[in-house]
């Protein structure tokens, strides 16, 4: 009897462990560890953070959906991985030990990257998280009661995740003027992207001028090469850069409000590790998804290290979206399972980048098939229906994570939604 241990229970850790689960049958042991006890379902923060939603509509305890498929749960931080000796060492005090090993942490919110960025003792919010998002309203609220002011959104150099910024954009200017207020509030976007649209994937179809039209009509500026160099209470300075990587212009930025996407890293015990890991602490993985040193080690969703899609002015990385990450985990699950019955691993995932982003009162779609171009599929969309279809994603992921299903549901949900039969 092996015994499978699954590091994270996120958006990718939790279908793995109950995919694991299903394939493995209970001949095996599944344990999940998580510091936290509940799971969140993170693309709804931006909704928290403008009272859209609370933190009980997209969270719920891990254990006990868990226990209804015999997986074990365990509460607590992996402070080190001795991959040597298949171990783990808890913040708890506990040791655990695995046969195999699936890290699904997601990434380390690095708000160190700037001086003065961050939500605890900085003068940034995130939508990162459900707790940030919770902080980020409270702010929201003393700034509406306030009645005017300067928002700025965007995203911090090596941030690698850029659709929940405009997303946070465009919903806060859909609340503001459901109130009738955003005449009072000016709003501005600044990102390291290289130009509005670019996402980390070098652009999708006409993202560029979709976008740009979008914050236009919304009435929101932008600046991109945007290098964020510090941050103090109410005031952002930002180096803005030409494509050439020379510096453009130096801007000071008043805000009463800012919500900027931290830099991504590695968390902590994985990066330490000795070869496990790229320089910022993203784990490496070859087409199975297990990493090149230690053969019982796979990993999954945005704690691995993909190249950016390419260079740019100011550094940005390449997201990991939904789809690429379920693609990751039913690859690795298939291939401990081919291990466990003596047969050669041989799945491989699927890069492609499908996203859902809502605007508020509408959204966009797009669909990039393979993530790097050159590429057989480059789709943008934008409609209600969208937004439409975020709201109804959200409770059906909950619902399915509740009930424990291995249902691969971008294949068989989004895709369909979107018209597209073949990947």
């Amino acid at each position: 009897m092996a015994h499978i241990v699954i590091l994270g229970a996120g958006t990718g850790g939790m279908p793995a462990a109950y995919e694991m689960k299903e394939m493995l049958g209970n001949g095996h042991d599944v344990t999940v560890i998580n510091e936290r006890d509940y799971f969140q379902f993170v693309p709804s923060n931006p909704w928290v953070a403008v009272g859209w939603r609370t933190r009980s509509d997209i969270t719920f305890p891990i254990e006990k959906y868990l226990a209804k498929k015999n997986i074990k749960f365990i509460c607590s931080r992996c402070d080190k991985i001795d991959a040597v000796e298949s171990t783990l060492h808890l913040a708890d005090g506990q040791t655990v030990k695995y046969d195999y090993l699936v890290i699904a942490t997601g990434p380390k919110l690095f708000f160190q990257e700037v001086e003065g960025a961050g939500p605890h003792g900085g003068h940034t919010h995130s939508v990162c998280d459900v707790t940030h998002a919770e902080g980020a309203y409270a702010d929201y609220q003393k700034l509406l009661a306030k009645g005017s002011g300067h928002i700025i959104v965007g995203a911090m150099p090596f941030a690698s995740c850029f659709g929940p910024a405009y997303e946070f954009a465009f919903i806060v200017d859909a609340d503001l003027r459901k109130r009738g207020v955003r005449n009072k509030f000016k709003m501005t976007y600044v990102s390291s992207e290289p130009y509005i649209g670019h996402l980390g994937l070098g652009g999708v179809g006409d993202s560029k001028g979709m976008l740009e039209s979008e914050l236009r009509n919304h009435h929101m500026q932008w600046i991109t090469n945007a290098k964020t160099t510090k941050v103090e209470a109410g005031k952002m300075f930002v180096t803005e850069m030409t494509n050439k990587g020379e510096v453009e212009k130096e801007h000071e930025l008043a805000f009463d409000m800012a919500m900027m996407l931290p830099a991504f890293k590695g968390v902590d015990a994985v990066a330490a590790v000795e070869g496990l890991c790229n320089p910022r602490g993203f784990v490496i993985v070859d087409e199975l998804h297990r990493n090149p040193k230690y053969k019982n080690i796979y990993a999954a969703g945005v704690c691995i290290a993909i190249p950016p899609v390419e260079a740019t002015p100011v550094p940005t990385g390449a997201p990991k979206t939904g789809y690429m990450i379920e693609s990751m985990v039913t690859s690795l699950v298939h291939n401990i399972a081919d291990e466990l019955n003596g047969k050669e691993p041989h799945t491989t995932g699927t890069w492609n980048a499908i996203c859902l982003a809502d605007m508020g009162d509408t959204g966009a779609a797009f669909v990039a098939l393979p993530q790097i171009p050159p590429r057989n599929v480059a789709w943008f969309k934008k409609g209600k229906w969208v937004h439409m279809a975020k709201i109804a994603f959200e409770k059906y992921f909950i619902r399915k994570m509740k009930k424990g299903s291995s249902e691969p549901f971008y294949e068989k949900s989004i895709l369909k939604m979107m018209g597209i039969t073949r990947i």
